[in-house]
């Protein structure tokens, strides 16, 4: 059941305006510094935000009211219909509801994929890529009527949407109590590389993308907490951002986890699941193929891509140009990824940037032998139990492909998938979140 609808139609301003409006409301608290040749990552260490980074945990879990203390009341925002931070946040706010310690409310678009686990909680409120400080202001007050307690943003749209939100409320005579405000960084631009990543020296992004990474330190200085899901982006937002540790938190992310499948005989039907971007490697996975099928990968070895894309097109020509044509599957956007890795034999991962993608705790789980670049989180999450290359190696990455379609290719996928239960279900990440919440 929808309960409520914010609807605000795109217009012709571009997404920066959207941010440059929330950013202005923080002129009076944050002072810009070139530091770290990211513009914005130098800001003064007071005046953003609210609350202490190092309150002690509360014994229980309740909230002052007038009749003495109730449930709190916790929400989870969304910009976006698909894709990681939507999973995570289906999986958090379903779980909580599913508890009965807490009320819960899912403000965004309708999730493609488990509405139905959140469709009693759901109001829908849209911030489009191209809407102004209208549906924004919108969206906030939105949020604000419901009274809620913790307001968690999922994405990095949300994150502008609540950054200040509980200062800003607590400064209008008779506002309700503001609420704490956590922000999930999902990971950094498309076109950041994971050679600048790790050496500020390297070649830079472009300066739209430094840009949005000023505004990320802005925003992080405007929540309580800032989770990251791979430790590796720790250190990027703290020494490169100049955001204060104490408020960044690492919580691994965490899912439903498929049932785990058993497999028997080689690799033939590899799977890839993802966007189709240039983050993704789509493009170097198909020129590995093409490399490994000269080499001799076997003849009825198979390639599924799925997902959509702005890049679909493009990679669709480059496979029929590698002649691949009868060998790589453009399977587009589907809901059922779990019933897919159940019929696959073994992932690939051929990214050039990551942090911890949810798809691969799910194909860790339903136990497919895996072949992923060495990018952000992937090597800690997989703990030498998979094969690793280096990115945008094509050669490393057929080399893989190869190995992955030898005799010994689906060998690693039950101890994977124990690996995945151990760390990665959904139980463990709404424990850690919990503890998270129960802090501020």
């Amino acid at each position: 059941m929808i309960r409520h609808a914010i609807v605000t139609p795109a217009g012709s301003d571009e997404p920066r305006r959207g941010c440059c409006a929330i950013l202005a409301g923080f002129g009076g608290w944050c002072r810009v510094a070139a530091a770290s040749g990211i513009p914005g990552a130098g800001v003064t260490r007071t005046g953003v935000g609210h609350g202490s980074a190092t309150q002690p945990r509360a014994e229980g879990w309740t909230v002052p009211d007038r009749a003495g203390t109730r449930r709190p009341r916790l929400a989870y925002l969304l910009t976006q219909d698909r894709g990681g931070p939507v999973d995570a946040a289906v999986a958090l706010a379903s779980r909580f509801a599913a508890s009965g310690e807490v009320d819960v409310r899912f403000f965004g678009p309708a999730p493609h994929r488990g509405f139905d686990q959140v469709a009693d909680l759901f109001t829908e409120t849209r911030v489009g890529d191209k809407a102004a400080a209208g549906a924004i202001g919108a969206t906030r007050a939105r949020l604000m009527r419901w009274q809620p307690d913790v307001v968690h943003a999922e994405d990095r749209r949300s994150g502008l949407v609540v950054a200040g939100l509980g200062r800003l409320t607590g400064l209008r005579p008779g506002a309700p109590r503001p609420p704490k405000v956590v922000h999930t960084y999902h990971g950094v631009p498309d076109d950041v590389t994971q050679q600048w990543l790790d050496d500020p020296g390297a070649p830079p992004p472009s300066r739209y993308t430094r840009a949005v990474l000023a505004a990320d330190a802005l925003v992080a200085r405007a929540v309580d907490r800032t989770v990251v899901v791979s430790p590796a982006m720790r250190p990027f937002l703290v020494d490169r951002l100049r955001v204060p540790a104490a408020r960044v938190a690492h919580i691994d992310n965490g899912l439903v986890l498929p049932p785990f499948t058993a497999r028997t005989g080689p690799v033939r039907h590899v799977l890839f699941v993802g966007l189709l971007v240039h983050r993704k490697g789509v493009d170097l996975l198909l020129e590995a193929w093409a490399r490994a099928t000269a080499r001799g990968l076997p003849d009825d070895a198979r390639l599924s891509i799925v997902g959509d894309g702005p890049e679909r097109g493009a990679l669709e020509g480059l496979a029929r140009s590698l002649g691949l044509a009868d060998r790589v599957r453009f399977l587009g956007f589907r809901p059922d990824v779990p019933d897919l890795m159940a019929g696959a034999d073994a992932f690939v991962l051929p990214a050039r940037m990551e942090q911890q993608p949810l798809v691969l705790i799910e194909a860790m789980a339903s136990g497919l032998p895996v072949l992923s670049t060495d990018v952000g989180g992937t090597a800690d999450m997989l703990g030498g139990l998979a094969g690793v290359v280096p990115p945008q190696d094509v050669a490393a990455l057929a080399d893989g492909l190869l190995a992955l379609c030898g005799p010994d290719g689906a060998a690693s996928g039950p101890a994977l998938a124990e690996l995945a239960r151990r760390r990665f279900s959904v139980e463990a990440c709404v424990a850690a979140h919990r503890d998270l919440y129960r802090s501020l």
